[in-house]
C-alpha cells in the first residue's frame, strides 16, 4: 500500500494529532522534513495522498521548494489524488489552484471560533460538526477561494478558514494541534505574542484549559480528518 506523503516545512510545525490519526487507522504514512532538506519527489506516482502543514514562511517567499511542491499540489489535482492542508498547507494549495495568498487584516493567533459557510459542500465535508466551533489559529496571510472551490469555514478575524474542491481539503486554521506543540509554539514565538489585541490571545490565555481545549480540538479534528480519508479507498 502507497504511504500518505506528509510535507513538513519547521520541525516544530510537524503533523501532530494528524500522525496520530493515521496510526489509529492503520494508515501508512512518510515524513518529508523539508526543514532538513529532504529530497522533494519530482511525481506524486509514489503515494496514496499529499499532505502539507504549517510554516512561518510565505507562499511567495523565494524559496526553491516551494515551486516543487506546488507542483505536485498541481499533479495531484488533476488526478483527483487526497490533498490536504494545514495553514501555509492551505495556502500551499489555493495559489497553486490560481488563488491569492496577501496578508491577512490581522493576525489571528490563539483559539477563536470559525462558523460554517452555507454551501452544498460544508456539510459533506463537515458532517457532524457544530455550526460554530473553537480552532487553533497562528497566522498572518489569508488565501482567496479557488475557481470551483466553495468556502467550508469562516472567523471574525479571516474570512476564509477552508475551501474544498474535489478530493482536496484545505485548512487555515490548525486542527492538527497537540499539547506539545501548543506549549512549543507559545514559547517558540513568544515574540508575537507581545501585544495581545483581540485577534491575539496572550500566551497565558492560549494555555488556560489546554487539556481541555486539545481535547475538544482532537474530537473535531476527528471528523473531519474520517471524511478526508474516505477518498484513500
Amino acid at each position: 500500500m502507497k504511504p500518505v506523503a506528509i510535507f513538513r516545512h519547521l520541525e516544530c510545525e510537524g503533523p501532530g494529532y494528524f500522525a496520530e490519526f493515521l496510526n489509529q487507522h492503520q494508515i501508512p504514512h512518510t515524513l518529508i522534513r523539508i526543514d532538513q532538506g529532504d529530497h522533494i519527489p519530482p511525481s506524486i506516482s509514489g503515494y496514496r495522498a499529499l499532505v502539507f502543514m504549517g510554516g512561518p514562511m510565505s507562499v511567495n517567499d523565494d524559496l526553491p521548494w516551494i515551486a516543487e511542491e506546488l507542483s505536485l499540489i498541481r499533479q495531484a489535482v488533476k488526478y483527483d489524488m487526497p490533498l490536504l492542508g494545514h495553514c501555509l498547507g492551505g495556502q500551499l494549495i489555493a495559489k497553486a489552484l490560481g488563488a491569492t495568498v496577501s496578508k491577512n487584516p490581522v493576525k489571528e493567533i490563539g483559539w477563536h471560533p470559525v462558523a460554517k459557510q452555507p454551501n452544498p459542500l460544508t456539510e459533506d465535508w463537515l458532517s457532524g460538526l457544530p455550526d460554530e466551533f473553537e480552532a487553533f489559529h497562528w497566522h498572518g496571510e489569508t488565501f482567496s477561494i479557488p475557481h470551483g472551490a466553495h468556502s467550508l469555514l469562516s472567523s471574525r478575524y479571516c474570512h476564509h478558514q477552508a475551501f474544498a474542491i474535489g478530493n482536496t481539503l484545505a485548512l487555515q486554521c490548525h486542527v492538527e494541534m497537540t499539547e506539545s506543540m501548543v506549549q512549543e509554539w507559545t514559547t517558540e514565538y513568544a515574540n508575537e505574542l507581545r501585544a495581545p489585541s483581540a485577534s491575539i490571545q496572550s500566551g497565558e490565555l492560549i494555555l488556560d484549559r489546554l487539556e481541555t481545549k486539545i481535547s475538544q480540538l482532537n474530537s473535531i479534528a476527528d471528523k473531519i480528518y474520517q471524511r478526508w480519508i474516505r477518498a484513500l479507498a
